[in-house]
């Protein structure tokens, strides 16, 4: 097999995020919102996804992509037979009025940097996932795309015709394009373009310049961070586990998935890592969102929400290409279903910085959070016994899962400080409690023979979310048990490069075929954890050359090719690249002064 990268870069600015390809054609953009369908969809049908792209008329001799450095700001660069030009990409973030500035507006700048290079443009919106073509009306400097469900409008100096057309001229000058849905651009386009663009590129290097990050392998942390805040809807609070429909974890598994909604696991750990990285106003978004999504709920929580109060759609197969022409391509998810026990404990984990971390100061914690506190608690107790589907989602399989157990563990404990911030000691004992009873659950899955804890109580299955119980805390990383234990799960589920398998038995559509990156991040963790950091530091470097052109990760890594699969990009990798390099960090002697 070939090996297979995702060859794109992501924009955004929190209401919006875009895919831009390495050819600058806009491979993926939903409009209004992370899960409403594409406008621009080609990276899931070449025909129905419509297109808009800047491309020169002669053969490329040359071309590469890269960031403005510390942004989110996107550069793509030609050198042909006629001469050479970049294409600026960036959706506009910055502060106006007290508030951030998020528009549903896309810019793209046109940068002749050699000679008289001719290029040609094209803007094909697409409706209802490529089942609608809008139809264009053309006024003084725009043209308007109409039929969607808003005002659709690409305001350009270039002339309408040569766009409508997609007719080749020459560049002589910097040109810039503007797309906007409801509100269109107001103002001169040339300066507001220059205005937004330096604002954007402000904003995005002061929020570097208050992100608190170490030495070890600072740049890798910079972009996943940097990553990670795009998947956050602001205007709720939501955090998205990924940007993507239906990408493939491997050619022909027919495991496609859309992650376009808020997982409480998922955002768990996007939430501690950026928490760890000083932005605790995400945290604050986050809680707003669980306050207004989840408290609507009787009792039970669902593993996933969509980004605003509605339900999820239900789970459908598209009439489309599909990447590569892998099938199917699905809409919505049915994990939406799924009886999934962790959620509470991941609750209550992500919570706990408002009632015990002082930099978020005085006054955050509503009544609601506390009540939200103690139904976890109790939902912890009554589902203690109970079988799931657990984190890997399986849709035939009920278990009593230690990865749930673990969970309810540490929701116990984060249930105890919580108590003692608030003086309550009903809640103390209750939490107290939950602890010693996740402990024994835990317990019911320790396989004394291998010296390793299983994936649920009775089987023999391994799956690597059990490298949690190290990273947890629940074993001690310095103990044998503990060793003992990531022994036989190297031996199970380790490649020989370091990347990890979640699991290797049989699930619904059979063996797994590639390794899930989180995992191998998770390992790294454990090693350094274990003081193995010659080991820890050798791996890491290893599962970041799995990056792509701009060091974005994706979900799955097929290890004889070392192809990149799945959603792309994914917060959980991107995430576990994050608390690895923590993990590495806190092991490393670094020197105060040079």
């Amino acid at each position: 097999m070939e090996k297979h990268k995702y060859n794109y870069g992501i924009i955004g600015n929190c209401a919006f995020l875009a895919l831009v390809d390495s050819h600058a054609n806009i491979g993926w953009m939903c409009w209004p919102r992370f899960d409403s369908s594409f406008v621009f969809g080609t990276l899931l049908d070449k025909e129905k996804g419509g297109s808009f792209s800047v491309t020169p008329e002669k053969e490329i001799l040359e071309n590469g992509q890269k960031y403005v450095r510390n942004t989110n700001i996107l550069e793509t660069h030609f050198t042909c037979a006629d001469g050479s030009f970049k294409v600026v990409d960036f959706a506009p973030r910055f502060f106006q009025n007290e508030r951030a500035y998020k528009p549903l507006m896309l810019f793209r700048k046109i940068v002749p940097t050699e000679g008289r290079p001719r290029i040609k443009v094209s803007c094909q919106p697409r409706g209802e996932y490529g089942e609608f073509v809008p139809t264009k009306t053309f006024g003084s400097s725009h043209i308007r795309y109409e039929g969607l469900s808003d005002h659709l409008r690409l305001t350009t100096d270039i002339p309408l015709s040569f766009v409508d057309q997609e007719q080749a001229f020459v560049l002589n000058e910097t040109k810039y394009l503007v797309l906007s849905w409801g509100v269109p651009l107001e103002g001169a386009l040339a300066s507001t373009a220059e205005s937004f663009l330096a604002k954007t590129k402000a904003y995005w290097n002061l929020w570097v310049q208050n992100t608190s990050t170490e030495h070890f392998r600072q740049e890798a942390v910079i972009r996943s961070a940097l990553t990670l805040k795009l998947h956050q809807y602001q205007d709720t609070g939501a955090i998205i586990a990924g940007a993507t429909t239906s990408l493939p974890e491997f050619p022909g598994s027919t495991r496609n998935w859309d992650y376009r909604f808020c997982w409480f696991r998922d955002a768990h750990y996007t939430l501690k890592a950026l928490n760890d990285l000083s932005h605790f106003n995400i945290l604050r978004d986050y809680a707003r969102f669980v306050e207004n999504i989840v408290l609507n709920e009787n009792q039970r929580y669902h593993p996933l929400y969509p980004i605003t109060i509605d339900r999820i759609p239900e789970e459908k197969i598209l009439p489309l290409e599909g990447y590569r022409g892998e099938k199917p391509v699905r809409i919505g998810n049915q994990a939406y279903e799924h009886i999934q026990n962790d959620v509470y404990g991941q609750v209550l984990v992500t919570l706990l910085p408002f009632f015990t971390d002082k930099r978020l100061g005085d006054n955050t914690t509503s009544s609601s959070l506390i009540d939200l506190v103690k139904h976890c608690l109790y939902m912890i107790e009554k589902t203690m016994d109970e079988p799931d589907n657990g984190l890997w989602e399986f849709r035939g399989t009920s278990q009593l899962h230690s990865y749930t157990f673990l969970f309810h563990w540490a929701g116990g404990h984060a249930g105890q400080k919580i108590a003692q911030a608030l003086g309550d000691n009903k809640m103390l004992r209750h939490a107290k409690k939950l602890v010693k009873d996740a402990a024994a659950q835990i317990e019911r899955c320790y396989d004394e023979k291998r010296g390793v804890y299983t994936q649920a109580v009775g089987s023999p299955n391994l799956d690597a979310s059990l490298l949690q119980l190290i990273n947890m805390g629940y074993l001690n990383p310095r103990s044998p048990k503990a060793k003992q234990h990531l022994k036989v799960l190297e031996e199970e589920l380790r490649t020989p490069s370091g990347l990890f398998y979640r699991y290797k038995h049989v699930d619904d559509f059979g063996a797994p075929e590639s390794t899930f990156l989180i995992c191998a991040f998770w390992y790294v963790e454990s090693l350094a954890r274990m003081g193995r950091l010659k080991e820890a530091i050798k791996i890491f470097d290893r599962l970041t050359e799995h990056g792509n052109h701009l060091g974005l990760l994706s979900e799955d890594v097929h290890e004889a090719s070392g192809s990149q699969w799945g959603n792309f990009p994914q917060t959980y990798s991107h995430v576990g690249l994050i608390n690895a390099a923590f993990a590495i960090s806190k092991k490393l002697d670094q020197p105060i002064y040079f």
